[in-house]
């Protein structure tokens, strides 16, 4: 499963309101909390991304993470800490170990997992987009693009990473290339709203208001609480 981008990021100055931590072996759940980089108009509140949804990017879409409490979490680190007495190389316990302690803010003991199921499973996309999630949490957004481009280089049909790529571009300001991987993401899936909520948050940052209008329209249009993003970075500026 995936932990959901919105709660990993909750804390960030990013807008990611869908994105999920996955597992190796199931689909990743997404951590769920908004924000965004500013920069003359740049985002301060929108979205990531939801993995496997029902309906990618809706608002009808609760996470099996964000349904956890701490106590759970520290279950499942428990859970996991038996395994690896066991079988000390077993990557889905490592993977399950770290993304709940990121759950549990506790990023830097988090990456130390991270790197070690990444030394046994170097070709494994889950652990790389995780690792990448936890990056944005600490703010080491270079970190976050270079793993969310492994994710992407191992799973090119990973929507998730690419969210998450042009999420981290978007806390450089790095606005058209964030535009690019958000065009991928909605490539891979044309309902992903939350893709087109960061899409036109990024060209509303760079003056490209029509653009940013259309791209926030559908956002809405797939997920109502996008409105106050139409309404914050566009406005009638377009008009």
């Amino acid at each position: 499963m995936k932990t959901p981008f919105l709660s990993l990021l909750a804390g960030t100055t990013l807008l990611v309101a869908g994105a999920c931590t996955r597992s190796s072996t199931t689909d990743v759940e997404r951590p769920s909390a908004r924000s965004a980089s500013t920069e003359t108009g740049a985002a301060n509140n929108a979205p990531t991304p939801n993995r496997d949804a029902p309906t990618a990017g809706s608002s009808d879409y609760i996470d099996p993470a964000a349904r956890k409490t701490a106590p759970d979490f520290r279950a499942d680190i428990k859970k996991a800490d038996a395994r690896l007495l066991a079988v000390p190389a077993d990557v889905d316990a490592l993977l399950l170990r770290a993304k709940s302690k990121s759950q549990l803010k506790d990023y830097r003991e988090a990456m130390k997992d991270y790197n070690a199921a990444i030394q046994l499973a170097p070709t494994n996309s889950d652990v790389y987009y995780n690792r990448g999630l936890n990056r944005l949490e600490m703010k080491e957004y270079s970190g976050a693009i270079l793993d969310f481009s492994k994710a992407t280089k191992y799973n090119p049909k990973d929507r998730d990473a690419f969210f998450g790529r042009g999420s981290a571009k978007m806390q450089m300001f790095n606005y058209r290339s964030a535009i690019s991987d958000f065009t991928r993401a909605i490539t891979l899936d044309p309902n992903y709203a939350d893709a087109y909520e960061y899409r036109g948050i990024s060209y509303a940052s760079i003056n490209k208001f029509k653009e940013a209008r259309i791209d926030l329209e559908k956002a809405a249009q797939l997920n109502p609480t996008a409105e106050k993003s139409l309404r914050r970075y566009v406005g009638n500026k377009d008009k």
